[in-house]
């Protein structure tokens, strides 16, 4: 899973990248820290894995991971060449999902772009900046499909319509997400464009310490656009970033933090994808956790593991994890009945172990 992280300067997007990742981007309280696109993989801790693992005797244990994509703030009038954040835009096209880091602490140390801290503003401010890139790219994209529509394919044709109702959409404010796709553009057309907002967008509220949810005005202000939206401090993470498990855990449970900053932006962020989290661990061999789309089947989540696993698909032994964990491996759950023999067309369950046997 990929995501990119925006923001304006200062919001605390660097700060959160380092904690959430520890890849030691620089971050100081002045504009454009940021001069170079940092892009780092953080492991997503699960704890139903690590107790599978534990229970079968499996190693090594391989978490999903999280590809994070932090640049340059955004200021007004990026989409003109203001300040340096536009000239990375490009780095987070392909990603999956937008973090958008808003400012709503108070720290009067951190000096506001603005002038006056105001996370709704902040958050449609930089939003305006995407849709305005996205203008730019939708426009260009649409003339080049227009000459290829002058020769009667259907396909570019298919596309210009499509085209010319997301221009005409992001010249009244709102995002690409809000046009759909036609079936006679299937894919291609969203693939071909790359829309910054055409992307589900968690939102993450930089707050004080103390604080635990996000502002009214910006969480309802996601919730209309169909997004998310959850609070934590950037600061407070980075610290606990710089300990040993152990000493982070006892802060966590001084500063009544029930889990950690990356726990939560991943579960937000598997929610608002629609991903789901299966397993597959044997006896001295790996324990490894996968992403599905909700709703993918056994066939689906063979082709995660390997596509030719995929294609000689036979069936695949299933089971919940926490049943796997309390019977003591596969062979109890087998004799309790609990191990099941699924098809491939079995609808997978997060947190399922599914072993799949294959020609």
């Amino acid at each position: 899973m990929k995501v990119g992280i925006v923001g304006m300067p200062n919001a605390g997007k660097s700060t959160l990248f380092n904690a959430l990742t520890r890849a030691g981007a620089e971050a100081a309280g002045y504009p454009f820290t940021t001069i170079e696109p940092n892009v780092a993989i953080a492991a997503v801790p699960d704890e139903r894995l690590d107790r599978v693992a534990a229970v079968i005797g499996s190693d090594p244990i391989v978490h999903e991971s999280l590809e994070v994509h932090d640049i340059a703030g955004l200021v007004r009038g990026a989409s003109a060449g203001e300040g340096l954040g536009n000239r990375f835009l490009a780095s987070i096209r392909e990603t999956d999902a937008i973090c958008h880091v808003v400012r709503a602490h108070s720290d009067a140390g951190v000096p506001h772009p603005e002038g006056e801290v105001d996370p709704l503003g902040d958050a449609e401010m930089v939003e305006a900046e995407l849709m305005l890139a996205d203008l730019e790219t939708a426009t260009r994209r649409l003339e080049r499909v227009t000459k290829q529509a002058r020769t009667l394919d259907k396909d570019a044709i298919a596309e210009r319509d499509w085209l010319a109702d997301v221009v005409a959409a992001l010249e009244r404010g709102e995002p690409v997400r809000s046009v759909p796709v036609p079936d006679a553009v299937g894919p291609r057309g969203p693939r071909s464009l790359q829309a910054l907002t055409s992307k589900p967008v968690l939102y993450i509220a930089n707050v004080d310490e103390g604080t635990d949810e996000a502002p009214p005005e910006l969480a309802g202000h996601a919730r209309a656009g169909g997004d998310s939206a959850i609070a934590l401090s950037a600061k407070i993470e980075a610290e606990l970033a710089e300990l040993d498990a152990g000493e982070a855990e006892l802060m966590r449970a001084e500063l009544g933090i029930s889990e950690s900053g990356l726990d939560r932006m991943v579960r937000a962020a598997y929610s608002l994808l629609g991903l789901i989290s299966f397993f597959t661990a044997g006896a001295g061999v790996e324990a490894r956790a996968w992403s599905l789309r909700r709703g993918g089947t056994a066939s689906d989540a063979a082709g995660r593991i390997h596509t030719d696993i995929q294609r000689g698909f036979v069936k695949a032994e299933v089971i919940g994890w926490r049943d796997l964990v309390e019977c003591g491996g596969y062979a109890p759950a087998r004799d309790r009945g609990l191990l099941r023999i699924e098809g491939r067309g079995y609808v997978m369950e997060d947190g399922e172990v599914i072993t799949v046997r294959h020609t």
